[in-house]
């Protein structure tokens, strides 16, 4: 058998193996065919954070022009100190489509002042990620928060912050309907004079069609609608508060708590953005926690209305228990003398005296309780002019019953008080009629001063009042059994939901050298009135995508002022 294998000479000579390298990067780094072909973003980058060189996958996250990229300004900052490179995300503008955000890994170059950067495009996981946040964050601030204002004021940072928009507002309608006032906001300036610029666009035939969204109950989506507002001249009178910051794609979703419209959600999209389906679906899921707060508050509401119910038969049972009675001893009286007169028998002067003294006596008591009942019955005017009539006549009626030294201060200097909200001003008479009232019940004191002051601080405007007095103030007040605590009590509580359900916040100080000061401080919000809706028919434009039931209409977006934070107004 033959053996089989190489022959002799084959043998004898040695095997060459091809061990050269791969051709490496230009200025080192990783093979070429590697660098070109990965599916990942690769790239080089300097000391100053500029790329040196960027594979293919690299140049379009980053939106690198056709060309060397040596140079270029890069998204990753080289590590502040030597060690184990751990993922990190940066955000960056430069991308075609606008913003993106990017999870990367850096690992040094040997021997240069260079680094090899790994990294990948996150944007819609972490977008997402923030929108469930945000969607949470929403709903707890429904379940926890007192203040419709202060929830509102929270969505709006939460949908401005989860999906990077240029700016948010959240606007809901008074009791009424008849005006949208502005609850929550994000990403504008402040801008004190908007709302007269915004009314003299309208005069101008400029078109909300946030109204719009109110009436057809479907999201308003409108493509490139910052080009068209800025071009036109019936939005001339605010370009220059609406061209910062700068925004493109705008969208208005109306808020429906069971099955009505109570506000709307205006989104204005940063430069880039557009609106799709999941933008539609967050925006709606949003809006969806704003009429579910603007619900809780009027179930409140609703609360505080049988809370009154309750009262006013309360004041009905004390009516007939005190005055009722009174008056039935008056006819009583007053019939004893006719009986008298008619069986010939006139009483004498002395029996007369004391029975007109008996009377006098009564009927004092009589007109002393009913005004104190009528006091606490009647409403506050539904204007600002009617605000200090009402007080006015709060503190002579407790003048005249209790023998106090009440005072009135009003500093209105701009006029403001006539056109602040019915509801407002219902809501802050009745804070100071609880105040008088504890000060009356509790303080034990001889003067009473109430003052109601709307302040100006730069662009923040608020409602001031105060009640003081010169009583023993607040730790040493006393009521009887089962009162509670005068700080603590009901009427405390009603006073500072009241106060709540506008932004605004309740303090009660003891005041030197005596006394006690009860201060109310109401941001005050800007308003739109809704006015009647358009009826000529709308021009229309295809959605980027279909299946949410929306109309894409040239609107009228409503940039404005952000609210103040309730803290932030009090002094």
């Amino acid at each position: 058998m033959t053996p089989v294998g190489p022959a002799p000479d084959e043998r004898r000579r040695p095997v060459q193996l091809d061990v050269r390298p791969p051709a490496p990067l230009p200025d080192g780094g990783l093979p070429d065919d590697v660098f070109q072909h990965a599916p990942e973003g690769l790239a080089v980058i300097d000391a100053a954070a500029r790329f040196v060189e960027a594979n293919p996958a690299a140049r379009a996250l980053c939106g690198l022009p056709a060309g060397p990229v040596a140079g270029s300004a890069s998204p990753f900052p080289p590590p502040a100190s030597p060690g184990t490179s751990v993922e990190a995300s940066v955000e960056w503008t430069g991308a075609p489509d606008g913003r993106r955000e990017f999870a990367y890994l850096l690992n040094r170059v040997p021997g240069r002042e260079q680094w090899v950067v790994s990294f990948r495009d996150v944007t819609v996981s972490r977008r997402q990620q923030r929108r469930l946040a945000a969607i949470a964050t929403a709903a707890a601030s429904v379940a926890t928060k007192r203040s419709l204002v202060g929830t509102l004021e929270a969505l709006a940072r939460e949908v401005a912050r989860a999906d990077s928009l240029a700016a948010v507002q959240v606007l809901t309608v008074n009791s009424a309907g008849d005006r949208l006032h502005v609850m929550g906001s994000a990403g504008f300036v402040r801008a004190p004079d908007f709302f007269d610029k915004l009314m003299e666009c309208r005069a101008r035939d400029a078109r909300l069609v946030m109204l719009e969204a109110l009436e057809t109950r479907t999201p308003v989506v409108v493509p490139d609608r910052y080009e068209a507002v800025m071009g036109d001249p019936a939005w001339a009178p605010l370009h220059e508060l609406m061209g910062r910051p700068r925004w493109g794609w705008f969208a208005s979703v109306p808020l429906l708590a069971r099955g009505e419209p109570v506000g709307v959600l205006n989104a204005y999209f940063a430069p880039g953005q557009t609106v799709g389906e999941a933008e539609l679906e967050f925006l709606l899921a949003m809006a969806e926690q704003a009429a579910m707060a603007v619900d809780h508050a009027e179930l409140l509401e609703r609360e505080r209305d049988v809370a009154s119910r309750e009262e006013r038969q309360r004041l009905a049972r004390d009516l007939h228990d005190s005055v009722v009675q009174q008056v039935f001893s008056m006819m009583m009286q007053a019939r004893s003398l006719g009986v008298l007169v008619e069986r010939g028998l006139p009483p004498a002067p002395e029996k007369l005296a004391q029975v007109a003294d008996d009377l006098s006596t009564s009927a004092e008591d009589v007109l002393a309780d009913l005004r104190g009942m009528v006091v606490e019955l009647r409403p506050a005017t539904g204007t600002g002019r009617g605000l200090p009539s009402a007080l006015r006549s709060l503190l002579d009626t407790t003048g005249a019953r209790t023998g106090l030294d009440t005072s009135l201060d009003v500093d209105d200097p701009a006029g403001e008080l006539p056109g602040l909200d019915a509801d407002l001003l219902e809501d802050v008479y009745r804070i100071i009629a609880e105040a008088v009232h504890n000060s009356v019940k509790h303080a034990g004191a001889s003067t009473m001063r109430v003052r109601v002051a709307v302040t100006s601080h730069g662009s923040r405007r608020r409602l001031v009042a105060e009640v003081t007095d010169d009583g023993c103030g607040v730790g040493h007040r006393s009521g009887p059994p089962g009162d509670g605590p005068p700080a603590g009590g009901f009427g405390m509580t009603a006073m500072r939901e009241r106060a709540a359900r506008w932004g605004g916040v309740v303090r009660v100080r003891d005041r030197e050298p005596g006394g006690t000061r009860v201060q109310l401080t109401l941001p005050l919000l800007p308003s739109l009135p809704t006015g009647s809706l358009p009826t000529a028919p709308l021009p229309t434009a295809p959605l980027p995508t279909a299946p949410l039931p929306t109309t894409a209409l040239p609107t009228d977006p409503l940039p404005t002022n952000p609210l103040p934070d309730p803290e932030e107004t009090s002094p």
